[in-house]
């Protein structure tokens, strides 16, 4: 089944100057017209895109392989997103306030600086989204932001492999580990 995944990619660029522009026409020429571009950082382009398929990971690296091809050589994958989030953004993917959150007696302890990893959070709200008896329904839909989630899970498992070097960040293809 066809599933819309909300993910970010984050390409370290090479030493130089590099046109915002040139850049932002890269991407969209890879085919993500509607992508969010970030261009802050000199060295670093931040790209917010989504992208339909059937397996979270496989989309997220086929997106990250045409999306590199366009860059200037020597650009690499330094990161996917999300894999580490703040109450703030899960409760705007969920249409609640922070606080709903924060006052759950469930919720996982922050992992890095007040962020949480995105798979714990999944796994707690899912588990709350489950009828119970003698308890109220929950006031969120975790439904209408699964693509989210299940593209957190599998950032998470591409920056482990990024960073276990088993996912060459140039060509973004599988390796042994060097």
């Amino acid at each position: 089944m066809t599933q819309k995944f909300e993910f970010e990619l984050v390409f370290e660029l090479p030493e130089g100057t590099h046109d915002p522009f040139a850049l932002s026409d890269a991407v969209f020429e890879a085919g993500f017209e509607d992508a969010v571009i970030g261009t802050g950082n000199p060295r670093l382009l931040g790209i917010e895109l989504e992208a339909e398929g059937d397996d979270a990971e496989e989309v997220i690296l086929s997106a990250a392989r045409a999306i590199v091809r366009s860059l200037p050589e020597g650009s690499r994958l330094r990161e996917t997103r999300p894999d580490l989030v703040s109450l703030s953004d899960v409760a705007e993917k969920l249409h609640i306030r922070r606080q709903a959150l924060q006052k759950r007696k469930e919720m996982p302890l922050p992992s890095v600086g007040g962020l949480y990893r995105i798979d714990e959070l999944a796994d707690v709200l899912l588990a709350a989204s489950e009828p119970r008896e003698g308890r109220r329904a929950p006031r969120f839909d975790i439904s209408a932001s699964k693509g989210w989630f299940l593209a957190g899970l599998a950032a998470r498992r591409i920056n482990a492999l990024l960073t276990m070097e088993y996912i060459d960040p140039v060509s973004i293809t599988r390796i042994g580990r060097r």
